[in-house]
């Protein structure tokens, strides 16, 4: 998605166009990319542009997952609380209910996002149709170990939202991949394109399989991509390399 920086109002319309338009190719999830209500992210009146506790999440794109039945990872908002404003990822299930919400725990202090969200403090697994999940916002797919907490407690399915920049892009495609061979799981990509303030995003959303292979990939412009996810592999990939069995964690430090 490309989005208008500090727009929030025009986001919204133009990620509900998406949305209807993704909805031809009648999938079970839809994903959006990060902080996609502001862009990444406006540092005059942020508070004021957020979303005030998920309301115009849960009300609209809530609304969205329940006409079209269909789940949806929406990605995250720049989102106030209490007078503090959070990087928030949001899920919505068939029905429009809001099932999961996870506070991005790493902010990327060289941009500064340090010094205008607070950071959240707990991971975040959910179901979608039986299907176990977890999501984790951008710079935190650079810190193995919270993707290896989330894969210790079970999940098959890694949602990456982003906003990741096109000089850095080579990093998000290896990283990804590497969470996703490591853990032994799908990662799920969705990253944004365009210019906001300054910074030329990437694109280059994927979906990437247990054993790294690439099964989408977008380009560096805004569009819609798919990808099916055999989640029967997932035994049988697990089983030929157990590099959960074979683990060491006495040996590991924190």
């Amino acid at each position: 998605m490309n989005m208008r920086l500090g727009l929030p109002e025009e986001n919204f319309a133009h990620a509900t166009d998406l949305i209807h338009a993704a909805m031809v190719a009648k999938p079970d999830v839809l994903v959006l990319p990060e902080t996609w209500n502001t862009g990444f992210f406006p540092k005059e009146n942020l508070l004021q542009l957020s979303d005030t506790d998920g309301e115009m999440m849960k009300t609209r794109i809530g609304a969205l997952a329940k006409q079209h039945h269909v789940n949806i990872v929406a990605g995250s908002v720049s989102n106030e609380r209490d007078g503090k404003v959070f990087n928030t990822a949001m899920v919505f299930d068939r029905s429009g209910a809001c099932i999961a919400g996870y506070d991005k725990t790493h902010l990327f202090s060289p941009m500064g996002e340090d010094d205008y969200y607070t950071p959240g403090d707990h991971l975040c697994r959910f179901s979608l149709d039986g299907i176990r999940c977890g999501i984790v916002i951008c710079y935190d797919i650079r810190f193995p170990e919270l993707v290896r907490s989330l894969a210790l407690q079970g999940i098959d399915v890694l949602f990456v939202v982003s906003q990741w920049p096109k000089e850095r892009i080579y990093h998000l495609r290896s990283l990804t991949t590497a969470r996703a061979i490591e853990n032994q799981m799908f990662v799920v990509c969705c990253n944004s394109c365009g210019t906001a303030g300054g910074t030329v995003y990437g694109g280059n959303s994927a979906v990437i399989d247990p054993l790294g292979k690439i099964l989408t990939l977008a380009g560096e412009t805004e569009v819609i991509v798919s990808a099916n996810l055999n989640m029967q592999t997932l035994d049988q990939i697990r089983g030929s390399i157990p590099v959960f069995r074979d683990r060491r964690p006495e040996l590991y430090q924190h």
